[in-house]
């Protein structure tokens, strides 16, 4: 079996495939900065047994970061538990995609993986929306190249500055608005963080299919979007 590890800035995503390449299981852990490599094993083991496999049968990994100081202490901890050190996607790592940035150096492994992971899947060109700690609107052309990306604040970042930054606001969770316009302050933020985030979204992909145009394939990834995704107008 294949373990996969995404570390992201507020989670790490694990997932298991079987050698025929279909997901056993996913689960996931908040990302710690200050973790040691025999703390990260611990969990990396503790979650394999939760799902009922051990490490013996993982006959390979791949690891993807955007947390540097997380890489080298979880990779380490895949290999002291199964033996071999896992794949960590990078530079210099052929991929097949032909990435058109400035500075190819800059892009993030997790946009990467997940514009290898639509291509795969789906028709291009590609609008390939990322909803986790920061919102990403990424194209893919025609041609399976990646065009580049608009970056935005992610859901709850944008929610949390909101209520640091005013007195009144409170701290809230994302849930369902019950109208486009609320009638208290809870269900104006909910309104205001659901109802808007859909909007700018759907405002963002309307704009790159014009100055491309070209109608695209809409595929949304990440943890907030089952939060945002179902008020867009398009979405796979």
């Amino acid at each position: 079996m294949i373990l996969t590890i995404d570390i992201g800035n507020t989670n790490t995503n694990l997932g298991v495939f079987d050698p025929k390449g279909a997901l056993v299981f996913v689960s996931a852990l908040e990302t710690h900065r200050n973790k040691t490599r025999d703390q990260c094993a611990i969990e990396l083991l503790s979650i394999l047994r939760l799902y009922g496999h051990d490490a013996g049968e993982i006959t390979g990994a791949i690891l993807c970061s955007v947390v540097p100081p997380v890489t080298a202490v979880m990779a380490s901890a895949v290999a002291k538990i199964t033996g071999a050190p896992p794949i960590i996607l990078g530079p210099g790592v052929k991929t097949g995609l032909n990435i058109k940035t400035e500075i190819q150096t800059q892009l993030g492994a997790d946009m990467v993986a997940a514009a290898v992971a639509a291509l795969k899947k789906y028709t291009a060109p590609i609008i390939l929306i990322g909803m986790g700690t920061a919102t990403t609107i990424s194209l893919i052309s025609r041609k399976h190249a990646f065009e580049g990306c608009a970056i935005f604040p992610g859901v709850r970042i944008a929610l949390e500055a909101l209520s640091q930054r005013s007195a009144q606001l409170p701290h809230i969770s994302i849930d369902k608005p019950a109208s486009v316009v609320g009638k208290n302050t809870i269900d104006s933020m909910c309104a205001g963080v659901v109802y808007g985030n859909a909007g700018m979204l759907d405002s963002m992909i309307e704009c790159i299919e014009a100055e491309t145009e070209s109608a695209a394939t809409v595929v949304a990834t990440g943890g907030n979007a089952r939060f945002i995704l179902r008020y867009c107008h398009r979405y796979i």
